[in-house]
């Protein structure tokens, strides 16, 4: 008797095989063959790998929606530096988390709710809808984009830095360029503080440049970032 098989498993099965293969060798093959049928019968729910991807991204935001809504809301500045933090931590969960993640379509509804809520925070707070919508998109790139070159340095989640990025070693080769040195040094090194030095800097900017004047020294525009 034939397997059968729904989207739901299929993203599921995908982010397991993540951790082992990779972006890369996250194929419809590989999938196919960790759940016991032909490839064929996958290509009956994705055309492509990129629908695929659109799924699994699906999945892992249904997973995250959690953690962020649940971030504490004192200030904007807590609630959005708190989403930011908890979308790194689950990506980095997964080997090419980040690159997974985006540039990808959700597949279903069930992210407006989750989106309803963050939004309705910031908005609370003295943002027009725009400006929230821009706040909360700015930081979910920044976070992402941080994620993808952070995965680049250790490609396993909670495995060994690559070689590649090894700062003596880039050092030596740039002998004679010490600020390219001294660059290197910044965003290779402690990479849990370049992320919040430069989420407050992204913090700062929504702040300058979003949030409405009227508001800007009030109660809900003044606290630092923690």
């Amino acid at each position: 008797m034939a397997t059968r098989i729904d989207r739901a498993q299929v993203a599921e099965t995908a982010l397991r095989l993540l951790n082992e293969v990779g972006l890369e060798g996250l194929t419809l093959r590989r999938i196919a063959q960790e759940l016991g049928v032909q490839a064929p019968a996958l290509y009956w729910h994705f055309k492509n790998k990129q629908e695929l991807l659109d799924e699994v991204a699906t999945e892992m935001f249904r997973r995250m929606a959690g953690s962020l809504t649940a971030v504490d809301t004192g200030t904007w500045q807590e609630f959005l530096t708190g989403a930011a933090r908890a979308i790194r931590s689950f990506l980095l969960g997964y080997r090419d988390g980040a690159k997974v993640f985006s540039g990808t379509r959700f597949t279903g509804m069930g992210y407006a709710g989750p989106v309803e809520e963050m939004m309705r925070v910031i908005v609370d707070a003295g943002f027009t809808p725009q400006a929230a919508a821009r706040a909360w998109f700015t930081i979910n790139t920044y976070t992402m984009g941080y994620v993808i070159e952070e995965q680049s340095v250790y490609p396993d989640p909670g495995g060994e830095r690559d070689p590649a990025y090894e700062l003596a070693e880039r050092a030596r080769k740039l002998e004679g360029y010490p600020l390219a040195i001294q660059a290197g040094e910044v965003f290779f090194s402690d990479l849990d503080a370049g992320f919040e030095d430069g989420l407050h800097a992204v913090v700062a900017g929504i702040e300058a440049t979003l949030l409405p004047p009227s508001v800007r020294g009030s109660a809900g525009g003044s606290p630092g970032v923690e």
